[in-house]
């Protein structure tokens, strides 16, 4: 039954994909379709306006019109399914795809330091652009590593990333509520087998431990959780991680 109501109304033109809106809706009433945001039902969307905020490009307004009632049961449904089939990125640019990168096992007396190939196994890494349902975090030992690390630590590569998809971000620059709930989706919708946070040693680097542990308590899920510190010198500290 369509009665006249308070309902979101999306402006296709000046949307940019960027998928914040989709986070904001707690009813999951938006998703991201061929780089656009989109309204999924109308029987999702309660008409608050919660997204509204949160759109960059001023591309969402309420209106009033005619529209099917919101149903909350039908809405509490919808939260309860997977996302699994949501393989491009909210940003809805080609350069983001998921791709898993296969790589030819080496040992380090086969190639010279210098010429060492990368060990990098899934596309992309940063934490806001990766699919929860990209393949690669299927029965994986994920790392979640921040943005400085790379740079401190010389063996990266061989040491940590070998065999492992990365995901990465920055606590004190970005949004941890916003990590959290991402985190949280990539562990509710793969088969994780450990999480490794690997962050500086500077303070405000240690939130990374924070989100992770706080994602796996809302994932519902026991997935081991390793902590990892690099000093600004480039050395290891609190090795935790073991390999086999």
């Amino acid at each position: 039954m369509r009665t006249l109501r308070k309902i979101v109304k999306i402006d296709e033109e000046k949307c940019t994909g960027c998928g914040l809106c989709v986070t904001a809706c707690a009813e999951g009433a938006i998703q991201v379709v061929d780089g656009k945001a989109r309204l999924v039902s109308e029987i999702y969307c309660d008409g608050l306006g919660a997204c509204l905020g949160e759109c960059p490009e001023d591309a969402i307004t309420i209106e009033e019109r005619y529209a099917r009632e919101f149903d909350e049961e039908a809405t509490e449904a919808h939260l309860q399914e997977p996302k699994a089939k949501e393989e491009d990125l909210p940003c809805g640019c080609p350069g983001t795809l998921a791709r898993e990168i296969n790589r030819q096992q080496t040992t380090s007396d086969q190639v010279p330091a210098s010429e060492a190939p990368s060990e990098l196994t899934n596309w992309p890494v940063q934490l806001k652009l990766v699919s929860p349902a990209a393949p690669y975090f299927q029965n994986a030992d994920l790392l979640l590593v921040a943005d400085c690390v790379p740079f401190a630590l010389a063996d990266f590569h061989t040491r940590l990333l070998r065999g492992r998809p990365v995901v990465v971000g920055c606590s004190k620059l970005d949004d941890a509520d916003y990590y959290i709930e991402k985190l949280t989706e990539i562990l509710k919708c793969s088969s994780v087998n450990s999480l490794t946070v690997v962050h500086m040693e500077v303070p405000c680097c240690s939130g990374l431990g924070y989100i992770a542990a706080r994602a796996i308590e809302a994932s519902g899920k026991d997935i081991p959780l390793s902590d990892l510190t690099i000093t600004i010198q480039g050395e290891v500290l609190d090795n935790v991680l073991s390999r086999t």
